[in-house]
């Protein structure tokens, strides 16, 4: 059963990831990894609710990066997801729709602090950079 077939389950997004979404394109850790992503941004933008997780959550699932619970730059992914649990107001455990946490990242983020100032030293930021 695919993401877009659990009718009832939320998807578990960490924070960052409310950020990552905003800007990916199809690439990623691996192609798995990246056409997992791509399911999961279409089941968020057909209207699937998202729950604010501290722990490897639902993108998680085809990183190679994941370790158990976590991943491999735990420290890195939990300072991003700090920064942006801040900057938006945003709550472990929250559950809210994929359009308010597009519209928090945009306001508070993309048009606010600035994206540098949440993740500085991703690997990905030359996509993001290029969408800005």
């Amino acid at each position: 059963m695919g993401i877009e077939d659990q009718k009832e389950k939320t998807i578990c997004i960490r924070p960052h990831h409310g950020l990552c979404l905003q800007f990916f394109e199809g690439k990623g850790y691996s192609e798995d990894f990246a056409v997992h992503m791509g399911h999961i941004k279409d089941a968020l933008e057909k209207g699937k609710k998202i729950r604010i997780t501290a722990d490897a959550d639902d993108v998680c699932i085809q990183c190679p990066n994941r370790r158990e619970n976590g991943c491999v730059s735990d420290e890195k992914v939990e300072e991003y997801d700090s920064r942006i649990l801040k900057a938006c107001g945003l709550k472990y455990g929250e559950t809210l729709s994929w359009e308010e946490l597009a519209r928090r990242v945009g306001k508070k983020i993309i048009s606010g602090v600035g994206r540098e100032k949440i993740c500085p030293d991703c690997q990905w930021s030359s996509i993001c950079k290029k969408k800005e």
